[in-house]
């Protein structure tokens, strides 16, 4: 295996920010999901699950019924409500913050009737005939960027360079527009997209996770990250500036528990200021 190095890193993997942001916890109620398809599509088992990311610290559990990676087939809006509807009612019952990641907008629609918390778009809300009720909402939505644009991610080849300059155009853009259809811009998250979102070239969203200031300075938005267990994770290395990463080999990459690689990626993002991490497992 080829390690990364194009962008030099000097972050050390130990970082104490982690207090300072929102944790995630992602719950797939899919039978396709690229690490968890089918686990939890058992109404009690998701809840267990989900009880078990809030015990570790979730502040959001994250809700999705349809996956969105390159294998994952089409799922109905009627499919999605037929999973959801149990999973966010016994969330909402029990007073946790509810998210659901769709990119279906008839689906959205009904999870704002549902009074979710956030709604979480892979593709950045493309559809401006639900500008309306998104604006009449008072959910948080998380504007995804990929370089797909619409649908579920392919395998696309595109440089960093031309990845980053994509996502400026696309914040410019989509922020405006929902904006300008009355979306309140203190409810805009900004999610630049990671692993395939940006492309099959690993560098990109190792960039992405550099430049994640600029994006908050450019925009003045919450900035909210997703590479949990994401195949480039393997592909490139966290330096090991301090005694406590020592570990931190080309060979682990092979061989390590892909939620321990997760959690020092996580955590520099963070230290990037990153406000929303979003995660399989929790580790603080």
């Amino acid at each position: 295996m080829r390690k990364i190095s194009t962008f030099a890193l000097q972050t050390p993997c130990r970082f104490p920010l982690l207090s300072l942001m929102h944790w995630i916890g992602i719950l797939n109620i899919t039978d396709d999901s690229f690490s968890d398809g089918g686990k939890y599509l058992d109404v009690s088992v998701a809840m267990s699950h989900a009880r078990a990311l809030l015990d570790a610290g979730a502040d959001y559990i994250d809700v999705g019924a349809a996956a969105s990676n390159v294998s994952a087939l089409p799922v109905t809006a009627e499919l999605e409500r037929e999973r959801l509807r149990p999973v966010i009612e016994g969330l909402r019952a029990a007073g946790v913050k509810v998210s659901v990641d769709t990119f279906n907008p008839d689906t959205q629609q009904w999870c704002l009737s549902q009074g979710v918390d956030m709604l979480n778009d892979i593709n950045g809300f493309c559809h401006p005939e639900i500008y309306p009720a998104l604006a009449a909402s008072s959910c948080q939505l998380v504007v995804m960027h990929s370089v797909q644009g619409r649908g579920k991610a392919t395998l696309t080849s595109w440089s960093p360079s031309e990845v980053w300059d994509n996502i400026l155009r696309f914040f410019d853009d989509r922020l405006s527009a929902l904006v300008r259809a009355g979306v309140d811009e203190h409810r805009l998250i900004v999610d630049p997209g990671m692993g395939n979102f940006l492309g099959s070239d690993p560098r990109s969203s190792l960039l992405v996770l550099q430049r994640l200031p600029e994006l908050k300075r450019r925009w003045g938005r919450e900035v909210y990250v997703g590479l949990s267990r994401k195949g480039f994770l393997r592909k490139i290395q966290l330096p090991a500036t301090d005694s406590a990463c020592s570990e931190c080999s080309e060979n682990l990459l092979l061989t390590e528990d892909i939620d321990d690689i997760t959690a020092r990626w996580n955590a520099f993002a963070v230290a990037q200021g990153a406000d929303y991490i979003r995660t399989h497992v929790i580790k603080k």
